[in-house]
């Protein structure tokens, strides 16, 4: 069984999409909060960000946001988190998301929450971690996701071993007893360099 301190949301910044994937997003900060479990995410205020952050703040949880410079403005960093870090570049971002993180889930997003997802599927495989990784496909979100990591292990340039790199579940309640299920990790995290 793992011990989870602290779980990465990657989520669009986006206002735009299904009002299901914000309602969901605050539901889940507020299960995270509620669970005591620190939340890490990008630092916006806004889209499934701002609501995921809004919901663990409303549980009294703790929130890590991490946001760089150039972003600051455009996804308009959230004010009342925990901890705000405003760091230089994307990659220091990502490397400082990992690094505070014992899981990482991915709620609905754009290309920012694939490139995201894949870092971590990417350093799994290369067995720089083995944090767990959960996809969670709300009203079928990531099917063409799903779909695509098939086609990418049919055509053989991923081993079918792939997939046991992440989970997939429906609905958000589905998501903190699936990653307590993982075994304790027996990779020692270590920094990532860029």
């Amino acid at each position: 069984m793992r011990q989870l301190r602290s779980v990465c949301v990657y989520c669009g910044s986006s206002n735009e999409g299904p009002v299901l994937h914000r309602t969901e997003a605050r539901r889940f900060g507020q299960i995270l909060g509620k669970a005591k479990i620190d939340l890490v995410y990008g630092g916006g205020r806004v889209g499934l960000m701002g609501a995921v952050a809004d919901g663990a703040i409303e549980e009294g949880g703790h929130v890590v946001g991490i946001i760089p410079e150039h972003l600051m403005r455009a996804e308009v960093g959230h004010g009342s988190v925990s901890e705000l870090h405003v760091v230089e570049s994307m990659h220091a971002r990502k490397a400082m998301m990992f690094q505070r993180s014992d899981a990482f889930v991915a709620l609905p997003g754009g290309p920012g929450t694939l490139d995201e997802v894949f870092e971590m599927l990417t350093w799994r495989q290369l067995a720089l971690h083995d944090k767990p990784t959960v996809i969670c496909n709300l009203g079928g979100y990531w099917n063409g996701l799903i779909g695509l990591i098939d086609g990418i292990i049919d055509a053989k340039y991923a081993r079918p071993s792939f997939r046991e790199f992440y989970k997939v579940v429906d609905g958000i309640d589905e998501i903190l007893p699936l990653l307590r299920e993982e075994p304790p990790p027996a990779i020692p995290s270590q920094p990532q360099k860029f």
